[in-house]
């Protein structure tokens, strides 16, 4: 029997046999008769496989047009059981797990060789940066700050549009362990309120400027809805990388930070600097996961 063929019993076959004439004609909609099984449309059987040569085939023309080294790595389906995250040992501020602060880590739980790319405030509003994260189909999260963003709201809603999570990073990118419990409860809500109002929803997400936190911090941010606090273990630029354990190595979940920089902070634009952070992670044998998708 061929595979995906299925099997009727006498009993299922019996009236379908009962209800068919000598010829096969189908009976007429307006006498008020049975109507006839409708056979399922017919498919392509290579139809899906077409599909995906013709996404390879867009990666990789994309991943020449941006000259990369590569084709970057497709990510792995979104892990159905998310992994329980935690606050990183060392990160802790007093009483932090009992009150159910916000975790504070840099690293998702997996196994999968997936990074995650994280970008902060959005000085920066380069259209060519967005065009080749599209053209790429590479996933990345935004933390923004309103103090930047203001001038060009619109900016970051084509980034939204193109499914990109945008996140709290506070109002004005302060040293927030210096301000008041209030002060800072300022911050993270009125940063929230711009991103609901401006792009439709409250964050979960949020990483204080500099990843400078205390107690009144987490606090504060869970009072404004934060269930997150994603910090980084490693930091690309355009011309190199920082790695907070100081090997030099990547690892499965380690979460990538970068910012919204272009030639006047850098010797490079925000293209030049996912180039690099692409030709090295895929050289390694990683793939660029939705952060999101993990929590």
């Amino acid at each position: 029997m061929r595979a995906g063929v299925a099997v009727l019993t006498l009993a299922t076959l019996a009236p379908l046999v009962a209800g068919c004439g000598q010829d096969s004609t189908a009976p007429d909609p307006a006498a008020g008769g049975p109507q006839p099984l409708a056979a399922p449309p017919a498919r392509e059987p290579d139809s899906y496989a077409a599909e995906l040569r013709a996404a390879h085939a867009a990666r990789v023309a994309a991943a020449k047009r941006w000259g990369l080294k590569q084709v970057p790595r497709t990510a792995p389906p979104a892990p159905e059981e998310k992994p329980r995250i935690t606050t990183r040992e060392g990160f802790e501020v007093d009483g932090h797990r009992k009150p159910g602060l916000p975790p504070v880590f840099t690293t998702v739980p997996t196994e999968e060789k997936v990074v995650f790319l994280t970008i902060d405030d959005g000085a920066e509003k380069d259209p060519a940066f967005l065009r080749m994260m599209s053209e790429l189909k590479i996933p990345y999260t935004a933390f923004l700050s309103n103090y930047v963003i203001e001038e060009d709201y619109g900016y970051f809603e084509k980034m939204r549009d193109q499914g990109v999570g945008l996140n709290n990073h506070t109002l004005n990118h302060p040293y927030l362990p210096g301000l008041s419990y209030a002060g800072q409860k300022r911050e993270i809500c009125g940063m929230q309120d711009v991103i609901e109002e401006r792009y439709g929803d409250r964050p979960v997400l949020f990483r204080p400027p500099f990843g400078n936190y205390n107690k009144d911090t987490l606090r504060a941010a869970k009072s404004c809805g934060i269930e997150y606090a994603p910090l980084w273990n490693e930091e690309v630029f355009v011309d190199r990388w920082d790695y907070r354990e100081g090997d030099g190595e990547l690892r499965p979940g380690d979460i990538v930070l970068s910012h919204f920089r272009g030639r006047a902070e850098w010797e490079g634009t925000m293209p030049d600097m996912i180039r690099r952070f692409l030709d090295k992670v895929t050289a390694e044998g990683y793939a660029v996961g939705r952060l999101e998708d993990y929590l």
